[in-house]
C-alpha cells in the first residue's frame, strides 16, 4: 500500500495524515475566483502564487492571510499543472461549469485524508436525514481517538460539514440535512479518471470510492459518461457488459508509462 501510495503521489494524490480541513473548508468560492482570474491553460504554480500573494486576486486583508490561503489551496488542489490530477481538474472545470462543486470535492478527496475518511459516514445517510455536528465529531474521534482537542474537533467537523454542503451532499445552515448531489458529464468523467489512475478498469471504474461520491446510479453514470464521450472529453466504448474507457486528452506518454509500471 505504501508503494502504491507513493506511485499515486506522483500523479498528485496525497496521503498525508493531516489536511486542510482542520483549518478551512474545500474553499470552493476561492477556487472559482482564482481559476477565473488565472484563466490561462499555460499557467504554472508560480502564476497562482503571484495572483494570490502579489495581486491579491482573492481580496485578502493581509499578506499573512494571502500566504495561508495559497498554502491551503495547494493542500487541496496542488495548483500544479505538472500533476495530472490538477491538470485534469482544469480540463473538466473549463468545460463543465455546472460540475464545479463535485469536481472540487473529487480533487479534495484525492488530496485530503480527513475529508476522504468522512465520505462513508456522509454517504450512508438517506436523502432527508439530519446529520448533526456532534455525530460527525464522534465519527472523526473514533477513527483516531484523542488526536484532536475538543475545540479542534468541533471546528474540523464544522469545516467538513461546510464542504459537504458546498458539494451538494448536505443543505441547511445550523441543521444539516442530507441531499443529493448533482452529477454531470464532467464530474463523472473526472471520477472515472481518478479511479483509472488508482488502477481500476472497465466496469470497476463505476464502483470506486470516487464514483460513489457522485450520488449517482450505475445507469445514470453510464449515460453521463456516454455524453462526455460524445463531447470528445473521454473515450467510452461498450459492447454488452464489456466497457472500455480511455483518457487521451489527459494523460501524456510518460504518465501512461507510469501507469503501466503501476499495473
Amino acid at each position: 500500500m505504501t508503494e502504491k501510495n507513493g506511485q499515486l503521489s506522483r500523479f498528485g494524490f496525497s496521503f498525508e495524515r493531516g489536511g486542510a480541513h482542520t483549518a478551512r473548508t474545500m474553499m470552493l468560492e476561492e477556487l472559482k475566483a482564482l481559476l477565473t482570474y488565472v484563466d490561462r491553460p499555460e499557467a504554472d504554480k508560480s502564476d497562482y502564487l503571484q495572483a494570490i500573494d502579489d495581486e491579491n486576486c482573492l481580496g485578502k486583508r493581509s499578506g499573512k492571510t494571502r500566504t495561508l490561503t495559497y498554502r491551503r489551496l495547494v493542500d487541496l488542489y496542488s495548483l500544479d499543472p505538472t500533476n495530472v490530477l490538477f491538470r485534469a481538474l482544469l480540463y473538466f472545470w473549463n468545460r463543465d461549469i455546472e460540475g464545479h462543486p463535485l469536481l472540487a470535492l473529487l480533487c479534495t478527496c484525492a488530496r485530503d485524508s480527513i475529508i476522504r475518511s468522512t465520505a462513508p459516514f456522509i454517504l450512508q445517510f438517506p436523502e432527508g436525514a439530519t446529520i448533526t455536528r456532534e455525530s460527525l465529531e464522534e465519527f472523526i474521534d473514533a477513527k483516531d481517538p484523542g488526536r484532536f482537542s475538543k475545540a479542534t474537533l468541533k471546528s474540523t467537523a464544522q469545516n467538513i460539514n461546510s464542504t459537504w454542503t458546498q458539494s451538494g451532499h448536505l443543505h441547511g445552515r445550523a441543521r444539516k440535512v442530507r441531499s443529493r448531489a448533482n452529477p454531470t458529464a464532467g464530474s463523472v468523467s473526472y471520477a472515472l479518471f481518478l479511479g483509472y489512475l488508482t488502477g481500476s478498469r472497465g466496469q470497476a471504474l463505476f464502483q470506486t470510492e470516487y464514483t460513489k461520491l457522485l450520488d449517482c446510479t450505475f445507469d445514470k453514470a453510464i449515460e453521463l459518461a456516454e455524453a462526455a464521450s460524445r463531447k470528445g472529453w473521454i473515450v467510452f466504448k461498450r459492447v454488452g457488459d464489456v466497457i472500455e474507457i480511455l483518457f487521451p486528452n489527459l494523460i501524456d506518454q510518460e504518465e501512461m508509462e507510469r501507469l503501466r509500471e503501476q499495473s
